[in-house]
């Protein structure tokens, strides 16, 4: 695999990926951090608040959907991959609260290998990939959490 990309690139890549979704402008989601295994994005509270003043469930998918997608997005575009990416399934728990700005980190799901992803993808033009995304609160307990299988689909390179 090529070297990780720098932050640089993931803001460059992410801000066109996120400009193509009105709902993240919306939101005001900007990514936090990237460094080739695991992407953060954050967002305000202000713009994502329910009616109880805190995090509203469906900002809190929305976040931690965009992050899992973007690390495959991500990885795949500092491989010079054409691929178009989807999220296939995913399984979310509300577990407490958000009353601050939200911060979602995806990564790779225990037992996933981005070598086996990557190989299914050049040998079947497809792959699958389970990913791990989280809301952590202050006092580093869950806050949200998010298990994905996303899928690329080889495009014409």
């Amino acid at each position: 695999m090529k070297p990780v990309p720098d932050l640089a690139f993931a803001h460059a890549h992410m801000d066109s990926l996120l400009a193509a979704i009105p709902l993240t402008r919306t939101m005001q989601i900007a990514l936090r951090d990237y460094d080739g295994e695991s992407l953060t994005l954050a967002a305000p509270l202000a713009p994502n608040v329910n009616d109880k003043g805190c995090a509203f469930g469906g900002s809190l998918a929305g976040l931690t959907t965009l992050a899992g997608w973007g690390v495959v997005a991500l990885k795949l575009k500092a491989l010079d991959l054409d691929c178009e990416v989807y999220v296939q399934d995913s399984t979310i728990r509300y577990l407490a609260p958000v009353w601050g700005e939200l911060v979602a980190t995806a990564a790779l799901a225990e037992g996933e290998s981005w070598q086996a992803f990557l190989d299914a993808l050049a040998a079947r033009g497809r792959g699958r990939l389970r990913l791990a995304c989280r809301v952590p609160l202050a006092d580093g307990k869950d806050a949200c959490t998010l298990d994905a299988r996303f899928v690329a689909i080889r495009g014409a390179d």
